[in-house]
């Protein structure tokens, strides 16, 4: 039975195949086929579409900030002067390589930002320099992530 997903019908195949993926996105197709004792081509044929069709949008390599000298997460919720300046904000924020993710979000924060830093005088230099000194930024609120006890995709 066919699932419908958003504006996309994706069968059972496609869903097997994503939820193989989305453990273990190196996992060879030839691998997957066998798995779902399909051919390679087949798997190769619903990757494309599924790319096409933007469900997918790309594989990517996780790294611990942690394991490689960031140990400080933080939130931080950002006030715009005017909501209109949030496009040229993501501009300005997409330059600052701490910035991990950017949200543009409804209640009291213009936007919300995720930024990993290597410690806390990195963390003071990124806000009190970078982010809070952009054009159209008035004031920022942070919070300090203590830990990460929860990271997953949505399961299909």
């Amino acid at each position: 039975m066919e699932k419908k997903y958003a504006n996309y019908d994706l069968d059972n195949l496609d869903v097997q195949i994503l939820s193989i993926l989305m453990e273990n996105a190196s996992i060879p197709y030839t691998e997957i086929a066998k798995k779902l004792i399909v051919s390679g081509g087949t798997i190769h044929v619903r990757m494309k579409k599924m790319e096409e069709l933007g469900i997918i949008r790309g594989s990517h390599l996780m790294i611990n900030p942690q394991k490689v000298g960031y140990d400080i997460t933080a939130f931080l919720g950002i006030y715009l002067e005017k909501g209109s300046q949030y496009s040229d904000a993501v501009d300005q924020l997409k330059e600052i390589k701490e910035v991990v993710e950017l949200h543009y979000c409804t209640g009291q924060y213009s936007a919300f930002a995720k930024i990993v830093c290597r410690d806390t005088a990195h963390l003071r230099k990124v806000l009190n320099e970078d982010i809070q000194a952009l054009k159209g930024i008035q004031r920022t609120e942070t919070i300090i992530s203590l830990e990460e006890s929860i990271k997953r995709q949505i399961t299909l």
